[in-house]
């Protein structure tokens, strides 16, 4: 599978290198006045103009509803309070909806617009989306280092720097399960989708032992932190380590050398949706390349959309953050789907490490 993948992401590379929330109810198919889609996605992750956009040319009323990780949004999605029609989340997560039954099989090839999107990209979910049955790319990515270059003592090029004491008090992790171990697995030199108990607890004494010298445990603040220069590094996505160097051009981001998550969000349309219709004509807006265009400027994650793509101008083009090069991508790896008893052994030792 690795193989595989890895071949699929130069792929990925040499194309791309070269070229409000609200709980209203679901509107099913029936003669109501208004239509209404009820969409569940990440936080800061879709440009709110578009929302209105969608909605100004259809007539189809968005409840926007957002979570801050995968595990949140699975947790809230799963708890049955509100119909999600619409969901974005990530590869792993995906996985597990589909194994789950909680995904409907959509036909995305008869969309208008499907044909932006890059076809390396299918193949690349299909190592979560066997047949590409169910998930719509919306954002691919890293995970990585955004550190203040005139605070560090020369250029970052490892997981090290988290772990060896020299920036005590001055680091910030994801408040994220797996993006933490994830750090801590790969700095040890195993996968990040090791199912072996073993190694799961030597990284979680790892990032134990860290604690004392992280600052904080954020997401969407983690970037905004080193900006403001309270803290001298953040475990980071690489679009916020692409803005986080535009806010200040002291930041630099790094995929570290021991490897690190490439991953890839996508849309599901779940099992409860009942207006199809509505819900395919908001996915094949999210194809159309104004629009595809405006959520990718918004947060500056990688596109799978070519047309965006093909245009961007030529520094984004060359920017490790927008378009990392196959180098820096030869020991990134996609998340999988743990199993149920692996999946509980993260979720206990990561509440060990919170709570010390």
């Amino acid at each position: 599978m690795k193989k595989k993948i890895m071949c699929l992401i130069m792929s990925v590379c040499m194309l791309t290198l070269c070229a409000c929330s609200a709980t209203g109810q679901t509107a099913g198919e029936d003669n109501s006045e208004e239509q209404s889609l009820t969409v569940f996605n990440y936080g800061q992750y879709f440009e709110p103009e578009m929302l209105e956009l969608f909605t100004k040319e259809t007539g189809i009323r968005i409840n926007y509803e957002e979570a801050a990780t995968p595990e949140e949004l699975y947790t809230k999605y799963v708890s049955g309070g509100i119909s999600y029609d619409l969901l974005c989340t990530s590869d792993y997560m995906i996985k597990r909806l589909i194994d789950e039954g909680e995904a409907k099989e959509v036909n995305y090839r008869g969309m208008e617009h499907f044909k932006n999107i890059n076809p390396e990209f299918l193949k690349l979910s299909d190592s979560f989306d066997p047949g590409n049955k169910y998930a719509l790319p919306y954002f691919w990515g890293t995970v990585g280092i955004l550190y203040n270059t005139t605070k560090v003592n020369g250029p970052i090029d490892s997981w090290d720097v988290l772990f060896n004491g020299e920036y005590s008090g001055q680091i910030i992790m994801q408040d994220s399960m797996r993006d933490s171990f994830m750090v801590a697995l790969k700095y040890l030199g195993y996968s990040l989708n090791t199912t072996d108990e073993k190694k799961i607890r030597e990284a979680a004494d790892l990032l134990k032992k860290q604690k004392p010298d992280v600052e904080s445990y954020l997401v969407d603040e983690a970037r905004d932190e080193v900006v403001a220069e309270n803290a001298v590094m953040a475990v980071v996505y690489s679009g916020e380590g692409y803005l986080g160097h535009e806010y200040n051009p002291d930041l630099a981001y790094v995929i570290p050398k021991e490897g690190s998550n490439l991953w890839v969000d996508s849309w599901i349309m779940t099992k409860n949706c009942k207006n199809t219709e509505a819900a395919l004509k908001f996915l094949d807006f999210l194809c159309r390349e104004d629009v595809a265009k405006a959520n990718f400027e918004f947060q500056y994650y990688s596109s799978p959309n070519k047309t965006v793509v093909d245009k961007m101008d030529e520094t984004l083009k060359a920017n490790n953050a927008i378009n990392p090069s196959y180098d820096s991508l030869k020991d990134c790896e996609v998340f999988e789907a743990l199993d149920e008893k692996t999946t509980a052994l993260y979720s206990e030792l990561w509440k060990e490490i919170k709570s010390e």
